[in-house]
């Protein structure tokens, strides 16, 4: 017989394991045994319930149902119950379940196989009804608790890539800060070298900015700041492409898979877009609009290559860029500035 008699009441006042949405699967060869299960489990007021009769039957059943517990029978036809916890446990890819193994035989070897192969804990056949449901209440108490930690794990998660989010956005402009865009930088180096594509890094710098504070007051230009930013940010149009503020009035713009020539165009297509914006910039030597300078760096990236040699290289053609005249993009490695390309 499977069970010693079920007429042994359950103590007073303890509440079942086995609420809503709990779901149990009996791996057990012998119907009658399965049957007396299924009976003693619906009368605990258990609804979900799952049989399998063998091994595959079992593994098949794990898979497509994902159920709270298993009580599995270590003598089956075909593969043991051993063989079967290992394929249940290599199929939940970091998840538990909690598997109590089932069993005639009592002696350590077989606890101790149990527990090896993935088992949680273990009951000697015939099991009496009232040792089952103190079983089945400790797994639930444990599967509960597992599963408010991972609910706590995922929203600390999410919590703090929002926080690292907000650590990584300038508060004034809304683009990457400086941070942001050092982590960005070094990730877009490290997939172009992976696959050998382009990397275009672009420094920006507006043009005589402190002339705008000096004549139209700081609330002016975190006003000018913002609108910049809301272009840069226009221009940025592609998944990838990253509009930063890298300090006071510099900007820095990262663009994956940009090569020479299109950093170029990019560059034109930026300068001229600022020209239709025409923020008014009345005490510039260059005009009455604002106007940017920048420097452009292009490689594929190699095993020599880092963030701060980009920077470097980038930040050398801004120079070249103001010492030209400012109000145009400057490149090493194509010699030339958007006026030149224009003129061209």
């Amino acid at each position: 017989m499977p069970f010693t008699s079920s007429s042994t009441p359950y103590p007073a006042g303890e509440p079942l394991p086995t609420g809503g949405g709990f779901s149990v699967l009996i791996v057990e060869d012998m119907a009658s045994v399965r049957a007396a299960l299924v009976a003693e489990l619906r009368r605990a007021g258990l609804s979900s319930i799952y049989e399998a009769p063998d091994g595959n039957t079992a593994v098949a059943l794990f898979k497509a149902h994902r159920p709270d517990l298993v009580l599995l029978d270590i003598k089956l036809p075909g593969h043991d119950g051993y063989w079967v916890a290992q394929q249940m446990r290599e199929s939940e890819a970091g998840d538990w379940t909690p598997i109590i193994f089932l069993s005639g035989l009592d002696n350590e070897l077989d606890v101790w196989r149990g527990i090896e192969v993935g088992g949680d804990d273990y009951l000697v056949k015939p099991v009496k009804p009232i040792v089952l449901m103190a079983k089945l209440r400790a797994m639930r108490r444990l599967l509960d608790m597992r599963r408010r930690l991972v609910s706590m794990s995922a929203e600390l998660h999410a919590a703090n890539q929002k926080l690292n989010e907000m650590v990584e956005i300038d508060a004034l402009t809304g683009l990457v800060n400086r941070r942001g865009f050092d982590r960005l930088l070094h990730n877009e180096i490290v997939a172009a070298r992976r696959d050998g594509t382009p990397l275009t890094l672009m420094l920006c710098d507006l043009d005589h900015f402190k002339l705008f504070n000096d004549a139209s007051g700081h609330l002016q230009g975190d006003a000018c700041l913002k609108e910049v930013g809301r272009l840069l940010r226009e221009v940025c149009v592609r998944p990838r492409d990253v509009a930063s503020r890298y300090g006071g009035e510099e900007f820095a713009l990262i663009l994956p898979n940009t090569p020479r020539s299109g950093a170029m165009t990019f560059a034109r297509a930026l300068g001229q877009l600022l020209r239709v914006r025409a923020i008014a910039h009345a005490d510039s030597p260059l005009g009455n609009s604002l106007t940017l300078s920048g420097g452009i760096t292009t490689c594929i990236p190699d095993g020599g290559t880092n963030a701060e040699s980009m920077i470097m290289r980038a930040d050398q053609a801004l120079y070249a860029a103001k010492a030209q005249g400012r109000n145009r993009f400057f490149s090493f490695e194509m010699q030339m500035d958007t006026v030149e390309q224009r003129r061209g």
